[in-house]
């Protein structure tokens, strides 16, 4: 049942495999790609216990030796603290430049062992084995990888292409649900960028995916792998098309810094939100019609989503203060806001066009709406 994404760099090309029971199959999986039979694991505290012990058995049976190390979960985790801990203990197991370090978890350990893969030994090779849904259909794949500063988030880091990438879609079993839809927010954002068709079957099938319907999530993980891999063939390093992955990005990764990078707000939630907030600017600036972004809330709403500023527990800065924190965003070149904004569902571009008052305007009324 697991199919195939070819992610097409040339000599960086490697292969997405997606289906049930690929941890098990994780041997002769990664087999292919080592220079020797050893690898370094690095998971967490909270994937480590669930899955940690199949991933080695397999590897064990396949005669594949293993290392591993656990760390705390969590965004706090993406951290230079925790970047030198993964570094001198890859250095302690003697990782080679041949070698392959497996990162097991989410999108927090992917970016983080990604990074440490990239500056170790000036890079070592890296396989992903992403456990929940975010990383399975966006971090884990393209090669984005780092660490979060009290400037913000994901400021620093590497591009740096995995080996191979394992999406166990078995293992989305095991999420809360509350993680499952954070992810899920990703998915989303496939078809609001550039699959408007996606974005109608997501529409009828969205509550069977979170209900556990295992083809309707292999499905959604190929497509928005499928998608992610194309882009990412035609701009690795996000100097044109790539950037349009960061639809809602730029009000979500403000959000993330406002809320501490604390549960408060998990990632994906943040996109979801920063799609509807990208959507509502798009109708403000007569880009596109009223209905899209009703459509967009609609949908987060019956998932049962956040859908505005007013779901996010605790305090949050007024519109200026969210305004310069989207000021330290990646995305900005020249001192000027990059926005992904929309023509309609599945039709969005980049643009550095946005009236500063307009912004603020959209992001005082939404604040005006958890005062209400």
């Amino acid at each position: 049942m697991s199919e195939t994404v070819h992610v097409a760099l040339g000599a960086r090309s490697y292969e997405v495999r997606i289906g049930p029971g690929l941890i098990e199959a994780a041997g002769r999986e990664i087999a292919p790609v080592l220079a020797r039979p050893r690898v370094a694991i690095v998971t967490d505290d909270n994937v480590g216990p669930l899955h940690l012990a199949r991933l080695q058995a397999a590897l064990t049976e396949a005669g594949i030796a293993s290392e591993a190390l656990s760390l705390p979960a969590g965004e706090a985790t993406k951290s230079w603290a925790h970047l030198q801990e993964v570094v001198e203990w890859l250095l302690a197991q003697r990782i080679e430049r041949r070698d392959v370090v497996i990162a097991l978890g989410g999108g927090v350990i992917g970016d983080l062992v990604g990074f440490a893969a990239a500056i170790l030994r000036r890079g070592v090779r890296f396989v992903q084995i992403p456990t929940s849904l975010l990383a399975q259909v966006d971090s884990s794949v393209g090669g984005k990888t780092g660490i979060n500063s009290p400037h913000g988030k994901n400021l620093v880091g590497a591009f740096h292409q995995p080996a191979r990438v394992l999406a166990d879609i078995s293992v989305l079993d095991s999420l809360p649900g509350r993680d499952f839809l954070a992810g899920y927010g990703e998915v989303v954002k496939y078809g609001l960028l550039g699959d408007a068709a996606f974005f109608d079957w997501l529409e009828a099938q969205g509550p069977k995916l979170a209900a556990g319907d295992a083809e309707g999530r292999l499905y959604a993980v190929r497509r928005s792998v499928e998608m992610k891999a194309e882009i990412v063939a035609r701009d690795e390093t996000e100097q044109g098309d790539r950037a349009l992955l960061n639809l809602g990005h730029t009000f979500c990764h403000a959000l993330e810094a406002a809320t501490g990078y604390s549960d408060r707000l998990l990632h994906g939630e943040g996109v979801a939100l920063g799609c509807a907030l990208a959507f509502e600017l798009s109708a403000r600036l007569g880009l596109c019609a009223q209905e899209e972004p009703s459509r967009v809330r609609a949908h987060l709403s019956a998932m049962g989503m956040k859908t505005d500023l007013a779901d996010i527990p605790g305090p949050l800065p007024d519109a200026a203060g969210l305004l310069d924190l989207m000021g330290q965003d990646k995305k900005v070149v020249d001192g000027a806001l990059r926005f992904i904004l929309a023509r309609g569902i599945g039709r969005a571009f980049v643009t550095s066009d946005v009236p500063r008052e307009t912004v603020l305007a959209l992001l005082e009324e939404a604040l005006s709406r958890r005062a209400a």
